[in-house]
C-alpha cells in the first residue's frame, strides 16, 4: 500500500503570512478560474471575445466625441482618439482588478464555505484574466499607433515604453490591494458597495483619462499627481504617444502608495479570511 500524503489545513498565524509554495501548487486552479471566467463572460453572445477588443474601441469613441469634439478639451497635439484610448485601456485595466478583487469573499462565499483553497488565488485569477484582455487590447493599440504614425499624427513612441511592464503590475497590484481592503471590509458592511462604486467613478474623473495634466492649474498639479493611478496613467500615454507628464518623483510616491495599499490589503484580507464565512 503506497503512502498517502496527508495535508494539514490550518489558521494563517501572521497577519501578513503567504504561503507562496502554496500558491504556487494551486496555479493550475488559477488557470481553471480563469478559464472559466473567459467562457462565462462571452457565453451565448454572437461575437463572443472579439467583444474585448471592440468595448474599448466603442468606449474611445464615446470619449473622444463627448470630450474631444462636444467638450473641446485639448489633447496637447495628441491624436484624440489616441490620447484617450491610452487612458482608456490602462484605467479599465485598473478598475476591472479593483472590482474583481473588492468581490472576492461575498462573490465566492458559496464555493469558499465548501473547499479548501488559498483565498488569495481568486484576485490572483481576476488580475490574470484582466490580463489577458488588457493584451488584447493594447495589440489593437499598438496597431492604431502604427496607423497614425503612417498618416504622420504628432505620435512619438520612446525608450519609457520599456516601463509598461512595471507599470502594468503597479496598475494590477494598485487595484487589487483596494479591492481586497474593500472586499474585506463589505463582509461585514455591505451598503459600503454603493459608496465604492461612486468612489471608482469619481476617482476616474481626477485621474488624467479624459483630460492632460497639462491641462491643471499648475497650484493644483501637484495634488492631482499624488493620486497613485495619475501618474501612472501619465507615464504609460508619454511611452506610447511622447506627449504626457512624466515625473518620476510622482511615479516613485505612487510605487509606495501601491506598496503601502497592497500591504494592508494583504494584512485585511488574511485577518477576515479566518472568520468570514460565519459573518457573509
Amino acid at each position: 500500500m503506497q503512502n498517502e500524503k496527508i495535508t494539514y489545513v490550518t489558521a494563517k498565524r501572521g497577519l501578513f503570512s503567504i504561503n507562496f509554495s502554496e500558491l504556487w501548487s494551486y496555479r493550475d486552479l488559477a488557470w481553471l478560474f480563469v478559464k472559466r471566467d473567459l467562457v462565462n463572460s462571452y457565453k451565448q453572445t454572437v461575437l463572443g471575445p472579439i467583444w474585448i477588443i471592440i468595448n474599448p474601441l466603442l468606449s474611445t469613441t464615446v470619449f473622444t466625441v463627448i470630450f474631444g469634439v462636444i467638450a473641446g478639451i485639448p489633447t496637447d497635439g495628441t491624436p484624440q482618439f489616441l490620447f484617450y484610448m491610452s487612458g482608456n485601456i490602462l484605467w479599465s485595466f485598473f478598475s476591472n482588478c479593483f472590482n474583481r478583487a473588492s468581490s472576492t469573499f461575498l462573490g465566492n462565499a458559496r464555493i469558499f464555505g465548501k473547499v479548501y483553497f488559498p483565498r488569495l488565488i481568486m484576485p490572483i485569477s481576476g488580475i490574470m484574466y484582466n490580463l489577458v484582455n488588457y493584451l488584447l487590447q493594447t495589440v489593437v493599440f499598438v496597431a492604431m499607433i502604427i496607423i497614425y504614425s503612417f498618416l504622420g499624427a504628432n505620435v512619438h513612441p520612446n525608450a519609457i515604453i520599456l516601463l509598461t511592464p512595471v507599470l502594468v503590475i503597479q496598475t494590477a497590484l494598485l487595484g487589487t490591494g483596494m479591492g481586497l481592503i474593500v472586499s474585506s471590509i463589505t463582509t461585514k458592511y455591505r451598503d459600503l458597495t454603493i459608496l465604492v462604486s461612486f468612489g471608482v467613478s469619481l476617482l476616474m474623473y481626477i485621474t488624467p483619462v479624459v483630460y492632460p495634466v497639462s491641462k491643471v492649474s499648475e497650484s493644483y498639479r501637484w495634488l492631482l499627481l499624488l493620486n497613485p493611478v495619475a501618474p501612472i496613467v501619465e507615464t504609460y500615454r508619454y511611452a506610447f504617444l511622447g506627449n504626457g507628464t512624466l515625473v518620476w518623483m510622482y511615479l516613485g510616491i505612487s510605487m509606495a502608495v501601491t506598496a503601502v495599499i497592497l500591504f494592508l490589503g494583504i494584512i485585511v484580507f488574511n485577518q477576515v479570511e479566518k472568520n468570514f464565512i460565519d459573518t457573509v
